[in-house]
């Protein structure tokens, strides 16, 4: 694969996505703590087979990607947003607007089944075996040292949730649960304020 393209800290100010009506986004970190660990890798797709990623390495400063995600006219669409949001709110102050959240969706209108992680989604819904071999790498490394199977694997975190996302709304259509998950999904604001307090617990919970 070698539809992409590599930035450093912030993608360009004339990108193409600033005209996107969907973008999809992915992060890689080196843990699973937002105010611990580092964001390391972020990737965005138009919904086309053209992947832009940025690659952060000492410097947390990125005003156009912050233009692009915080445009509430650009849906953007993650999965499992929970994780991302938090490392892009607590490294580069950016609070997402307009979230479609696939892993969200699935449980609620996809009750029939208990997988729903984004190798099962793919699998489900568009056919597609999605490789999780290199979930685990080391995404801390230079980009010149990345192997291109790593590169392909990042890739794919966001090629196919356009696809997906247009399926899930059809099942959420049709068991009348968009509202649902439209509410739940401007909930992962707050969610994720919750997680940098400390509170990762269900508050909800007795």
């Amino acid at each position: 694969m070698n539809n992409y393209k590599f930035y450093l800290s912030d993608i360009d100010a004339d990108t193409s996505l600033k005209n996107a009506s969907s973008i999809a986004v992915d992060g890689e970190f080196s843990g699973l703590d937002p105010k611990t660990d580092r964001l390391q890798l972020l990737q965005l797709c138009d919904g086309s087979d053209f992947v832009h990623l940025i690659k952060f390495e000492n410097n947390y400063n990125a005003p156009n990607l912050k233009e692009i995600l915080e445009n509430s006219n650009i849906k953007k669409i993650f999965h499992f947003g929970r994780a991302d949001l938090g490392f892009l709110k607590q490294h580069l102050n950016i609070n997402v607007k307009n979230i479609f959240d696939t892993k969200i969706a699935s449980k609620i209108c996809r009750k029939f089944s208990p997988h729903h992680g984004l190798k099962d989604l793919c699998r489900d819904l568009i056919s597609v075996n999605l490789s999780k071999e290199y979930q685990t790498s080391d995404w801390g490394k230079k980009i010149e040292e990345y192997k291109e199977e790593q590169i392909s694997y990042a890739c794919k975190d966001v090629l196919y949730l356009h696809k997906i996302k247009s399926e899930l709304e059809k099942i959420l259509i049709r068991e009348n649960k968009k509202y649902l998950a439209e509410k739940c999904f401007q909930f992962l604001e707050t969610r994720t304020d919750l997680d940098l307090a400390g509170l990762q617990t269900d508050i909800f919970e007795h």
